[in-house]
């Protein structure tokens, strides 16, 4: 007998975002009005988000049209660029090092549902994007996936949960296709 996915039987009520609900409810505001728009301003992104618990270093571009799920639950670091319309639906924690370059429109999604689940339960884990890395435009990066130092996941690519250091990855899922080689 084959079982049915059942919505109603769905219960994320373990799952806690970092924030009381009042934090959460004027963040969805801040982020709607001032985050998500096309206004050029990246140092008023970067000060919003630092205001509500975004650890973000120096140096760091952040372009119109960006939506963020949680500040609180993001860590950027120095010189990283963030493209247009990069949404960043972290109900885990996400990290980017150092010189990290996420294209326009990546998707980067730290939660999913268990599809073999009647229940289509909430899965969450972190994402962890070493220094050097390039996100190519309109690229997915899942929960739990790890890219390496300097790797590159190419345009419209799906990372697999490793992306193995100073590799190329490509495709749905992606897989390596060459080897990086970064000239001086």
């Amino acid at each position: 007998m084959k079982h049915k996915t059942r919505l109603s039987l769905f219960n994320n009520s373990w799952y806690k975002p970092g924030k009381g609900f009042l934090v959460r409810t004027f963040w969805y505001f801040v982020n709607a009005c001032l985050i998500k728009t096309a206004h050029p301003f990246s140092f008023l992104r970067i000060f919003l988000l630092r205001l509500f618990g975004a650890k973000i270093g120096e140096g760091v571009v952040i372009k119109p049209s960006v939506n963020i799920k949680y500040p609180w639950r993001l860590k950027i670091g120095n010189h990283v660029w963030i493209g247009e319309n990069v949404w960043i639906d972290n109900l885990d924690d996400v990290s980017i090092a150092d010189n990290v370059c996420i294209s326009q429109g990546a998707l980067l999604l730290s939660g999913n549902h268990n599809y073999k689940k009647q229940s289509f339960d909430l899965m969450i884990a972190p994402i962890i994007i070493e220094e050097g890395v390039w996100i190519g435009a309109k690229s997915v990066v899942t929960g739990g996936t790890i890219c390496k130092s300097h790797a590159v996941l190419s345009v419209a690519s799906v990372a697999p949960k490793l992306l193995e250091a100073y590799s190329i990855y490509q495709g749905n899922p992606a897989v390596k296709i060459r080897e990086r080689v970064i000239e001086v």
